[in-house]
């Protein structure tokens, strides 16, 4: 009798102990599956840019407007291309990460992995594509000559209406190769920044500068005393040359699915995107 009330009392622990490891079995396997279903969805999504190319990019002091906090830095990013940072970062389900650095540290940056893509109103130039790949487009301008109110040039038509006349733009873009097409034209040494241009112009130490439209309606809208051409004989580029695009790291597997993120904003959003951004950056920049 008491051997069998002994093997009914093992019987019963050796259930519990094989519940309770079933129990903590499941409980491990569950959180597990939850870890990686987080790290496939989460994380975040580092993007380098000047913070200093208004409208589609600029440094402010609150997060007034949408802004997002800079990494490692008391100020914050606004611009078109945080909205459409933001836009991205939400698709992807990953938390958004705005770096600033110099222009030319954004590719190497891209390259070295210290940032995850460059949304900084580069331009997708057959160049740059040797070393880095590109999305779909996000947003498409044309050529514009930010010029003095009042001077010889504002009635300019052509290009070539600006034959003689000191002509820069910013280092390293498309839009100072295309200052060559001007016949006669004194180009100027390309400058680091639109700030930049904009002091030089005042002072009187270039006649203007090639900019992409909505820098020309930026430029007006700061200083009174600032216009810009838009051309009827404009200059000859290619799409590439006037539109801006994600720039990735070659073979990025996220391509794709950034590209199908971009087609779901339309062309009537990404305009009202821009206008705001015009109307909302600061007036110093």
């Amino acid at each position: 009798m008491k051997r069998k009330w002994l093997l009914v009392m093992i019987s019963i622990m050796t259930a519990i102990v094989l519940a309770a490891c079933g129990t903590s079995d499941k409980k491990e396997g569950g959180s597990s599956d939850a870890g990686t279903d987080k790290e496939e969805s989460g994380g975040e999504f580092r993007i380098g840019m000047e913070a200093g190319y208004p409208p589609f990019n600029w440094t402010q002091q609150d997060d007034a407007n949408g802004a997002v906090k800079i990494a490692d830095n008391a100020e914050y990013a606004g611009g078109y291309d945080v909205q459409m940072a933001k836009k991205i970062a939400e698709g992807l389900g990953k938390e958004l990460v705005i770096v600033k650095m110099e222009w030319d540290g954004l590719v190497p940056a891209l390259q070295s992995n210290k940032i995850d893509a460059i949304i900084a109103g580069m331009s997708p130039t057959e160049e740059r594509k040797k070393t880095i790949d590109f999305t779909e487009n996000y947003y498409t301008s044309d050529f514009v000559m930010v010029i003095k109110k009042g001077s010889k040039y504002e009635d300019a038509k052509s290009i070539q209406d600006f034959s003689g006349a000191k002509i820069t733009s910013q280092l390293n873009t498309s839009n100072y190769t295309v200052i060559d097409q001007i016949k006669g034209v004194e180009k100027q040494t390309a400058m680091e920044s639109f700030p930049a241009m904009r002091v030089a112009l005042e002072a009187g130490k270039i006649d203007g500068y090639v900019a992409e439209r909505p820098e020309g309606i930026s430029a007006s809208a700061a200083n009174d005393k600032f216009t810009y051409v838009a051309f009827e004989e404009g200059f000859d580029t290619d799409l590439s040359n006037t539109s801006i695009a994600v720039g990735l790291r070659k073979d990025d597997a996220n391509r794709e699915k950034i590209n199908e993120i971009l087609k779901g904003i339309s062309e009537d959003d990404r305009q009202a995107i821009m206008e705001e951004a015009i109307s909302q950056q600061p007036a110093a920049q």
